[in-house]
């Protein structure tokens, strides 16, 4: 399990390409691919088309709606052709999937509007994984991909479906391509890239399954941290997350988030829920900051924020949290941001509880 990436596309495209070379010198044109509605040409245009506008509006940062623009083949182009352009587009996702800053964003409809350089790669991995897969069905050539690049479509992409022991068809499956014993049928279904919530001076930035696997192993998940961080609850909460995910139960919009700050683009902290709210909509938040970032209202500010996210909702009544009995300085970032302390008195143990209700 890790982040999608450049090299990521390169490979994709690679095994797509290697592939559909066997069957360059068929009809695409009257051939449908698989159980989609499209011949194999006009799938394989898509995925090309696809992979430059992913490219283009991660690039020039839109932010409303895709860049104007599509992609025409001349009409003498043959399949050798069109596999060079999806090549083609393929290297131009990848340059910018690499070069683009750890914070920039772009527009994507699913399912929050934007989505950050993963999830660009993870989609144009996607797109290529799968209509390659649609395309050879048609064919009838042999088509799978590597294990670990389904592996990290899903931690990118599918936050909500347990991945299993077999990333390849557990991916089929999630796209409605396959129908496994023990999984329902799968009718409708969109990316899910990640959520971030908008604060003043930084944005809460949810932390996808690849990125807290890489978090819970002592690396950065993707981000530039400040100096010292992350901090060790931050890294906690990410293996949290990832035995959630792995277990089937991860909810990513109840998971944990960065706090990536505007002014430069680095992740000064982390906070999140400890689990998705109970049948009394009654759920547990943490916190954390990087040394350096402390004594700046940030902790005020990213508690604030979340709790007036979260108890926007209709799933949310309540939010839980617990402090040491010594840690006076998260206590007055909690009564900063509304919490009441609700800790019985004579109650036993090393620290408080507070709440904030709706």
């Amino acid at each position: 399990m890790r982040l999608t990436n450049g090299d990521d596309v390169i490979a994709a495209v690679a095994g797509c390409t290697a592939a559909l070379r066997t069957a360059a010198d068929r009809d695409w044109r009257a051939v449908r691919a698989g159980r989609l509605e499209w011949d194999c040409h006009t799938t394989a245009v898509h995925v090309a088309d696809d992979l430059i506008a992913y490219a283009a509006n991660l690039a020039g940062r839109a932010q409303d709606a895709y860049l104007p623009f599509e992609l025409t083949l001349d009409e003498d182009t043959d399949n050798a052709g069109l596999l060079h352009v999806v090549e083609t587009t393929g290297a131009l996702l990848a340059a910018t999937v690499r070069t683009a800053p750890s914070d920039a964003r772009a527009f994507h409809p699913y399912p929050f509007r934007s989505a950050d350089r993963f999830g660009f790669a993870g989609m144009g991995i996607a797109e290529v994984l799968l209509h390659t897969h649609d395309i050879a069905e048609g064919l009838g050539i042999a088509y799978e991909p590597p294990a670990d690049l389904a592996a990290a479509v899903l931690a990118s992409l599918f936050p909500h479906v347990q991945p299993g022991d077999a990333p390849w068809p557990t991916l089929l499956w999630a796209t409605g391509r396959d129908e496994p014993p023990g999984r329902a049928p799968v009718t409708e279904w969109r990316w899910n890239n990640n959520l971030v919530i908008p604060a003043e001076r930084f944005d809460l930035v949810g932390i996808r399954p690849g990125a807290a696997h890489e978090l819970s192993l002592g690396g950065d998940g993707g981000f530039d941290w400040l100096d010292g961080g992350p901090y060790q609850g931050t890294r906690d909460a990410s293996s949290f997350l990832v035995k959630a995910y792995e277990a089937g139960v991860h909810r990513p919009e109840f998971g944990v988030f960065a706090l990536v700050r505007h002014e430069d683009g680095r992740a000064i902290g982390g906070i999140g829920f400890h689990s998705a709210p109970d049948e009394d909509g009654r759920t547990e938040i943490g916190y954390d900051l990087v040394e350096d970032a402390r004594g700046q209202g940030y902790a005020t500010e990213a508690v604030r924020t979340l709790a007036e996210w979260a108890l926007a909702r209709d799933d949310i009544a309540s939010l839980f949290a617990t402090v040491e009995r010594d840690n006076t300085a998260s206590q007055a970032v909690l009564g900063r941001a509304g919490f009441a302390e609700v800790t019985a008195e004579g109650e036993a143990g090393g620290e408080l509880a507070y709440e904030l209700r709706r």
